[in-house]
């Protein structure tokens, strides 16, 4: 195996072993709750704006228009990859030059729609939650995130 690919490996292998066993690199105090409430709680921090949340909110009314656009890229690709095949097929041999150009279109289109959807999907926009009577914007944390505060669970919606 290529070191790289090693190394990857490993990292997710450590990642998903911290997750199991709930080890983080740091935190702050934890929140303790009263026995009558245990169960019943949900930690939120304020939504802190960030470079990602400026960089969602900036690509958002574009979506619907990238959205055409990656799909109508990958009609050209099923085509150029379906011209290939018969190229092939009609010289009755295999040309490894005729996939060249519509595999390297193949990553550039992956990885525009990678780069676009972590642009689009902050980690902010899955964890958002609304409190009941509470003004401003919220998110999902842990007890012991710095400025978490102990909601009833009731009172957090999606």
């Amino acid at each position: 195996m290529k070191p790289m690919l090693m190394g990857t490996i490993m990292l997710i292998a450590a990642i998903a072993i911290a997750a199991t066993f709930g080890l983080t690199m740091g935190g702050g105090d934890v929140i303790t709750v009263p026995d009558a409430f245990v169960g019943q709680e949900l930690y939120v921090c304020p939504a802190a704006s960030s470079t990602w949340e400026q960089a969602a909110t900036a690509i958002r009314p574009f979506l619907y228009y990238i959205t055409i656009g990656f799909f109508f890229a990958t009609i050209i690709l099923m085509f150029a990859w379906g011209w290939a095949l018969y190229q092939n097929l009609i010289a009755d041999k295999f040309k490894r030059d005729s996939f060249s150009k519509p595999w390297q279109f193949t990553k550039m289109l992956f990885w525009a729609g990678v780069i676009v959807v972590i642009i689009a999907a902050t980690p902010n926009h899955f964890k958002t939650v609304h409190i009941a009577g509470a003004p401003g914007e919220w998110i999902l944390c842990e007890n012991n995130t710095p400025g978490a505060r102990a909601v009833r669970a009731d009172a957090v919606s999606r």
